[in-house]
């Protein structure tokens, strides 16, 4: 496999050329994180809200609009514009904080990511941006009437978009050379009249200086940089870090400068060492304040002006080019080379994609992988600067040693790490990251193992062996897919290199041996191997905060919780078998996981001691509820929580175990010497005649069982995939009394009305890609042993059986459904907005959902978190491959 992007990475990886150094590192959001939260009560989205943003130099990250950085982000560049009428200088996207949304924060802008390279050398983005005033007031208004039974007002209801007035701005990035970016930005009016467009392409450093601290490792800088216009087209942007870069612009009207720092006279009514702030091309442009800016020509901020009114159809250009080298003619090959590169992406994507992929699929694949790319973040947060305050700024309240991340003081990031959405999740979410690295292995194995080896190591891990979980309570417990995640990335990175690399997956099962001690230890209070955990990330198909201390007292055994553990376990010996066909010691650990998994399959099989997670009577499994009196109750919510120890399953070739002499025997005797337990748990096969062993914590029964609800489309089984909650719940909510209070959870296909986790809380019946991505492989593997001897109806009650390798399958073409067009054009996550469906300008663009409806299909939640649900294209990659 080679293609000219195929070789940047080879000699990025190398280190011969750093051709990832600038890259789409900026977020789309820096206000409203909790790095710069310093309030007294952790009120991290009024701490920094939008409307303080373009005013207030941020301490941890820069945010902007289809804007790129390099790896530090010490110099950043991003484009602004204003369409004469907009009260505020469109300098970052806009959406509603968390407290104003009616589910949650919300982005509310028409935004897409259409095309990346692993190396950044090609990358290309869409923004829309109406003509008319943009709507911030309405948006707000109308979502704050709006309660958590409404749909939520977006900007395409507000009509702004409406008779097609508004401008794509498209805008991409090709790479001359690792430090030599050529810019290029297209603005068209794709209305009926002719219409005024102000574009600013905006350069700017990183604050580094102001917070007191000398030049550190860590990125802070006491020297102040500066960027001043050597002539009419040309800025040089001087670093003492970074070195000398220079942005050459094609037909700049004026050239703007000011400085990155807060205008604390508007925000606090400060008096100012200098008029030139932060905001100050927004009072030029949009107040028309004609001293605001610094007639001197430098600062830390500027930008070139470009002014136009364009006819209906038209198209204006800007070029650009950033580079650290300048070249004597910036704009003599710019076409030439911006065209090598996009055509370079084409030929890298089409040794990626399976070539059996229609048009369409490789549309939808391509543009998953872009947002992927695009959501490549810096992450900057120091938790002990954070807690202790930086030496230039006032104290922290006392509170705030009491508060949030008090506990992960090692904490120390400053990497390139892949967001779950870089607007509406601006920081790393652990186990979201693991489902990342999948799909983004595929294109750049090295950076996949970078992520999971990060997370693991000593600035991020807990001593204690806890993995963090995302900045809002890194000691929220995530479900452990870590294991899974580094083994799938091993196996891709294998089959795409022909090279095993047992230096990562040996780092980062070392590493994962204290993480899972640290499960075992915290989460078996009982050691019964029957695991708690909290809301595992499966948020309101509870019918209490499992996070929290429970209304009734005592505690839960989670069903979900001891098949996490299971699978973890399971997915720790599969690693340590493989390490062990190079290091025989590695049996040992096997043995180990293997003698470990059995404990926690027995608990949930209830054998010898009867812990009740399986319901006889029903077939499923459910939590349990452990009174103060020490009764217990099961709690019979029919959600993924029962469906989850499908996920704990290994089938195993006769020919994986040679050599393996020590494994095998510990197996051999469990096989010979427990042969009761074998009526429960399916660990079955001959391992010394050479054929297949299946491992799982289900005995076949209870695998039928459960499918029998799972692919039952009153249930589980909804024309997209899996629900997260039962639909039998809708006629029938589950309810519970205690002490004169009842408690109640019943099936909503979209948002929950729940107010219980507050936020964007969900999971009430969504269909939710990474579990049913996991669900697809445990089917798939179960498959591998028992083939055609286990068919199953799908859908129940409809009379047509398949192996469960026609399942998977099936569940793999619903969930791709979610983003094909149909015969009219519709896609599904789209619902039933008429423009993504006819109208030429939207109809080929494709937005992955945080979740979907779990009757319609529609999207739901971050409508840009590709992370996990970009796995989408690993799905239409093997689906393609097996037909």
């Amino acid at each position: 496999m080679t293609s000219a992007e195929h070789e940047r990475l080879a000699r990025d990886r190398s280190g011969d050329v750093d051709w990832k150094n600038w890259g789409p590192y900026l977020s789309e959001r820096a206000w409203g994180t909790v790095r710069e939260d310093y309030s007294a009560h952790g009120t991290a989205w009024d701490a920094v809200p939008h409307d303080h943003a373009r005013s207030r130099a941020y301490r941890w990250n820069e945010d902007g609009l289809a804007g790129i950085s390099d790896r530090r982000q010490y110099l950043c560049f991003a484009v602004s514009l204003w369409n004469g009428r907009d009260p505020i200088l469109k300098e970052r996207l806009f959406g509603l904080s968390g407290p104003e949304g009616n589910h949650g924060e919300d982005v509310k802008e028409a935004y897409f990511y259409l095309d990346a390279t692993p190396t950044h050398s090609y990358l290309r983005m869409l923004y829309k941006y109406p003509q008319a005033e943009f709507p911030y007031a309405d948006l707000v208004t109308e979502n704050r009437a709006r309660g958590r039974e409404d749909d939520e007002y977006e900007l395409l209801d507000t009509g702004v978009f409406d008779d097609d007035r508004y401008f794509d701005v498209d805008v991409s990035y090709a790479k001359a050379g690792a430090d030599d970016v050529l810019i290029q930005i297209d603005v068209t009016n794709r209305g009926p009249d002719t219409a005024p467009c102000w574009v600013l392409p905006t350069l700017w450093f990183r604050n580094t200086w102001s917070w007191g601290y000398p030049d550190g490792p860590m990125g802070e800088v006491s020297d102040r940089p500066e960027i001043h216009a050597a002539d009419p087209s040309t800025l040089i942007a001087d670093h003492p870090v970074l070195g000398t870069y220079r942005l050459a612009v094609e037909g700049a009207d004026e050239l703007i400068f000011t400085e990155n720092e807060t205008n604390g006279d508007r925000l606090f009514g400060w008096s100012l060492d200098t008029p030139y702030v932060k905001d100050s091309f927004h009072r030029y442009i949009v107040d028309g304040e004609a001293g605001a800016t610094n007639p001197e020509h430098r600062g830390t901020k500027a930008a070139s002006v470009h002014r136009f009114d364009l006819g209906p159809g038209e198209t204006k250009t800007i070029r650009l080019r950033l580079e650290n080298d300048p070249s004597a003619a910036p704009f003599e090959a710019f076409d030439t080379i911006r065209a090598l590169r996009r055509s370079e992406a084409d030929e890298f994507y089409d040794h990626i994609q399976n070539r059996a992929l229609d048009s369409a699929e490789r549309s939808v694949q391509r543009q998953a992988y872009a947002g992927m790319i695009w959501s490549k973040q810096m992450y900057y947060y120091d938790v002990r600067q954070w807690l202790d305050g930086d030496p230039s700024g006032p104290r922290p309240p006392e509170s705030r040693r009491r508060g949030r991340n008090r506990d992960w003081e090692h904490l120390n990031n400053f990497d390139i790490i892949s967001m779950p959405d870089a607007w509406e999740y601006p920081w790393f979410a652990a186990w979201d990251l693991a489902f990342h690295t999948v799909p983004l292995a595929h294109l750049d194995p090295e950076f996949a193992k970078r992520q999971l080896r990060l997370m693991t190591r000593e600035w991020y891990m807990h001593p204690n062996g806890q993995i963090p979980a995302y900045e809002w309570a890194f000691g929220d417990v995530n479900p452990p897919v870590h294991a899974w995640a580094t083994r799938k990335v091993y196996e891709i990175d294998a089959a795409m290199t022909g090279e095993r690399d047992t230096t990562f997956l040996k780092a980062v099962f070392h590493k994962l041996l204290m993480n899972f001690t640290w499960w075992v230890n915290m989460k078996d209070p009982d050691g019964n191997n029957v695991f708690q955990g909290g809301f595992l990330g499966l948020d309101n198909i509870s019918i209490f905060d499992r996070s929290a201390a429970l209304p009734t007292g005592g505690h839960i055994d989670q069903s979900d919780g001891t098949a996490w553990m299971g699978f973890f376990t399971l997915e720790m010996l599969k690693i340590a078998l493989e390490l062990s066909r190079d290091d025989p010691v590695y049996q040992d650990l096997a043995t180990k996981f293997f003698e470990h998994f059995l404990a926690i399959a027995a608990a949930m099989a209830d054998i010898e001691g009867g812990h009740g997670l399986w319901n006889d009577d029903d077939g499923f499994y459910y939590d349990v509820l452990h009174m103060p009196d020490g009764s217990e109750t099961q709690l019979e919510v029919r959600s993924l929580v029962g469906l989850m120890p499908l996920l704990a399953v290994d089938t195993s070739d006769g020919d994986r175990m040679e050599g393996l002499s020590e494994f095998m025997g510990r197996t051999r005797w469990f096989l010979q010497n427990r042969p009761g337990m074998r009526r429960h748990l399916a660990v079955e096969g001959d391992p010394e005649t050479g054929g297949r062993i299946l491992i799982s914590v289900l005995s076949k029964e209870r695998v039928i069982s459960l499918l029998r609800y799972m692919l039952d489309e009153n249930e589980f089984l909804s024309p997209y995939g899996i629900r997260s909650l039962s639909k039998v719940h809708e006629a029938a909510p589950y309810r519970m009394s205690f002490d004169d209070e009842t408690f109640e959870i019943g099936y909503e296909p979209a948002e929950s009305r729940d107010v219980l986790f507050g936020g964007n809380s969900n999971w009430r019946g969504p269909v939710w890609f990474p579990i049913n991505f996991l669900l697809i492989e445990a089917l798939q593997e179960m498959h591998r042993y028992y083939g055609d001897d286990l068919r199953v109806e799908m859908p129940t009650g409809s009379g047509v059986w398949m192996d469960l390798g026609a399942v998977a399958d099936d569940l793999a073409r619903r969930l791709c459904s979610l983003f094909m067009p149909d015969a009219s054009g519709r896609r599904p996550a789209h619902g039933d907005a008429a423009r993504y469906r006819d109208d030429p300008h939207w109809r080929d663009l494709v937005l992955f959902y945080e979740y979907f409806n779990g009757d319609t299909g529609a999207g739901l939640g971050a409508d840009h978190q590709t992370g996990w649900t970009g796995l989408v294209a690993t799905l239409l990659q093997n689906r393609k491959e097996r037909t």
